[in-house]
C-alpha cells in the first residue's frame, strides 16, 4: 500500500506541473492585464514601463514561466526604461512557495489564498456534510421501498433537480427563501456575504448566510448521489449473503448498513471523489451569485483582470485537490472491500 501511494504521488507531480504550465501560458497570451494604464492620462510612460517590468510582462514567454516556477533572482530586468538592467526581481518561484504578486489585488497571491481559500473550503465541507448525509438517507429509503409512491415522487424530484443548472437553482432559492418569504412576512434568509453588514459576526449569522449557497450546491449533488445509492443498493439487497444475514436473525438495520450498504458503496465512492471539481467549479458560480467572499469570487475578478498569477494558483490548487481526492478514493476502495489489494 505504501509503495502504491508513493507511486501515485510521483505520477501526480508531472500531471499537476503540465496543468499549471498550460494554464499559465494560455492566460499569458490572452491579453495585457495593464492595458488600462494606456488610457490613464495621469500615468506616464516611465510609470507604465516600471509597472510592466515589475510583473515581468515585457519578458519573453519562456522567461516568464521560468521566473514564475523557480524565481527571478537570476534574471536582471530594466525597471526604469533606461536601457540598462538595474534591478533584480523579487519572486522566489512557486517551488519555494511564492506564487507571485496579484495584479488585481496588489498583494502576494499567497496572502490572497490564505484569506479567501478557507472560506471556499468552508462551503465545500458544508456541501459534503449535507450532501452525503441526505443522499445516503434518501437513497436507502428509496431502495427499501422500490417503485412505491414515495420512491416515484423522490425519483421525479431527483431528475428535475439534476436537470436544473446550478445558477438557476441558486436564483430559484433566492426567489423563494429570500424574496417571497420576506413578502409573506416569514423569516427570510440573507443572500449576500458571510455576515450582517451592520457588524454581527456571530456563528449563527454565519450559518444563516451559508444556508442558501450550500443548499444551491447540495441539491444537485443530492439528486445525483441518492440515485446511485438507490441503484447500487437495489443490486445487492436481494443477494444471497443478504438473505443469509436475515435468516440468521440479524436486525434489519444491521443487515442494511453492515452487509448491503458497505458492498454497494464502491460505485458511490467513485462518484463522491468526482464531486471535487463540481464543488470548486460550482463555487465560482455560487459565490458570485451570493457575493460569498471566497476563491470563486476572487477567480472571477482575476479572469476579468487577466491576473495570471491568481488564475494559475487557483487552477493549481484545484488540480492538487482533484488528484488528492482521487488517491483517497482509491484507498477507500481497499478499506470498504478487503478483496481489493494494491501491490507494487
Amino acid at each position: 500500500m505504501f509503495k502504491y501511494v508513493i507511486r501515485r504521488l510521483l505520477q501526480a507531480v508531472p500531471l499537476v506541473g503540465v496543468v499549471a504550465m498550460v494554464v499559465f501560458i494560455l492566460v499569458q497570451i490572452s491579453g495585457d492585464p495593464l492595458a488600462y494604464l494606456t488610457d490613464n492620462p495621469n500615468v506616464t510612460e516611465q510609470d507604465r514601463r516600471i509597472a510592466r517590468a515589475r510583473f515581468g510582462l515585457d519578458d519573453p514567454l519562456g522567461i516568464r514561466f521560468i521566473n514564475w516556477l523557480i524565481g527571478d533572482e537570476w534574471y536582471k530586468r530594466d525597471m526604469d526604461g533606461d536601457g540598462e538592467p538595474d534591478s533584480y526581481g523579487e519572486r522566489k518561484g512557486i517551488l519555494r512557495g511564492d506564487f507571485g504578486t496579484s495584479i488585481v489585488y496588489r498583494q502576494p497571491v499567497t496572502s490572497v489564498i490564505k484569506l479567501y481559500f478557507p472560506r471556499t473550503l468552508l462551503l465545500g465541507a458544508a456541501y459534503y456534510v449535507v450532501t452525503l448525509s441526505l443522499s445516503f438517507a434518501l437513497g436507502i429509503f428509496m431502495a427499501l421501498r422500490p417503485y412505491t409512491t414515495a420512491d416515484n415522487l423522490l425519483t421525479g424530484a431527483a431528475f428535475f433537480t439534476h436537470s436544473v443548472p446550478s445558477f438557476l437553482m441558486a436564483l430559484i432559492l433566492v426567489q423563494i427563501f429570500a424574496v417571497q418569504f420576506k413578502h409573506w412576512n416569514l423569516p427570510y434568509l440573507p443572500v449576500s456575504g458571510m455576515y450582517d453588514p451592520r457588524g454581527d459576526h456571530s456563528t449563527d449569522e454565519l450559518l444563516r448566510h451559508m444556508v442558501l449557497p450550500v443548499l444551491s450546491l447540495s441539491l444537485i449533488g443530492i439528486a445525483t448521489i441518492s440515485r446511485y445509492v438507490r441503484a447500487a443498493l437495489l443490486e445487492v439487497i436481494h443477494s444471497d449473503y443478504v438473505r443469509t444475514a436475515r435468516a440468521k436473525g440479524l436486525m434489519e438495520r444491521r443487515v442494511v448498513f453492515l452487509h448491503a450498504l458497505k458492498n454497494a458503496s464502491l460505485p458511490v465512492i467513485t462518484l463522491i471523489g468526482l464531486q471535487v471539481p463540481f464543488v470548486l467549479g460550482g463555487a465560482v458560480i455560487t459565490e458570485t451569485i451570493f457575493s460569498w467572499p471566497g476563491m470563486g469570487t476572487v477567480y472571477i475578478h482575476a479572469l476579468g483582470g487577466l491576473d495570471s498569477f491568481v488564475i494559475t494558483a487557483y487552477v493549481l490548487l484545484t488540480a492538487v485537490l482533484v488528484v488528492s481526492f482521487s488517491l483517497l478514493t482509491d484507498l477507500a476502495y481497499a478499506w470498504v472491500d478487503p478483496r481489493i489489494r494494491y501491490s507494487s
